[in-house]
């Protein structure tokens, strides 16, 4: 069964557009208008989402903080007019996967669309929705349990090192930056410095291995699968 797709776009000609050749790639697809249409749809169903930014019933940032707080199985690539680095960044920030500007040829769509879909099959399903557990290479993380086994082995985590490496190995060789991983991991209302986040990483490494979480220049951390 080809995968399954929803794409978020209000513009009717571009979304219907875009709804046929990324059908014709071989794709199903689901096309809403707006966030009232898209929050009657289940997420599950769904291998992989395209979110406008701008919406005429909100912000598809916020809806897809909405999605993040249920999940963060399904791959998002954004599209937006908005060029400038901040945008972008916020974004990202907020869960997106991959970023596409407007104006774009169809044929770029597609290939950050199969991109996406490799890495996520390429994380082996990284994350097993029915019984809870995120296997990636030698680690498994069982989050009903809250434990963590690296090599077969129990490996002892504080709440904050459960919740961060599991933020990674659900995003396998994504990179996330400093700020985001606060904000994913610690939340807003008790936001410490990023020193904090150099000194979790160590402390996972030390518990795993050295190369397991690699240092991204310029950006942040990811957690490191070659399949």
């Amino acid at each position: 069964m080809s995968e399954k797709i929803m794409l978020l776009e209000d513009d009717e000609n571009l979304g219907t557009s875009l709804k046929k050749f990324i059908q014709d790639e071989g794709y199903q697809v689901d096309l809403a208008k707006n966030l009232e249409e898209a929050r009657t749809k289940k997420i599950d169903d769904y291998d992989l989402m395209i979110l406008d930014w701008m919406l005429p019933d909100g912000q598809g940032v916020d809806y897809l903080k909405e999605v993040r707080a249920k999940t963060n199985a399904i791959p998002v690539i954004m599209l937006t007019a908005r060029t400038e680095l901040i945008d972008k960044v916020i974004g990202l920030e907020s869960g997106a996967n991959d970023y596409v500007t407007k104006p774009f040829e169809p044929r770029e769509l597609v290939a950050r669309i199969r991109a996406q879909l490799r890495l996520s099959n390429a994380s082996g399903g990284a994350e097993k929705e029915s019984d809870g557990k995120v296997e990636v290479a030698e680690l498994m993380i069982d989050k009903n349990q809250r434990e963590v086994f690296f090599g077969g082995k129990a490996v002892e985590m504080t709440k904050m090192e459960f919740d961060f490496i599991t933020l990674l190995a659900e995003h396998p060789n994504r990179a996330f930056s400093r700020d985001e991983i606060l904000n994913k991991v610690w939340g807003y209302e008790h936001y410490p410095t990023t020193r904090t986040v150099d000194t979790h990483v160590l402390q996972l490494r030390q518990k795993t291995r050295d190369d397991l979480i690699e240092t991204v220049r310029g950006v942040g951390y990811r957690l490191r699968f070659n399949g």
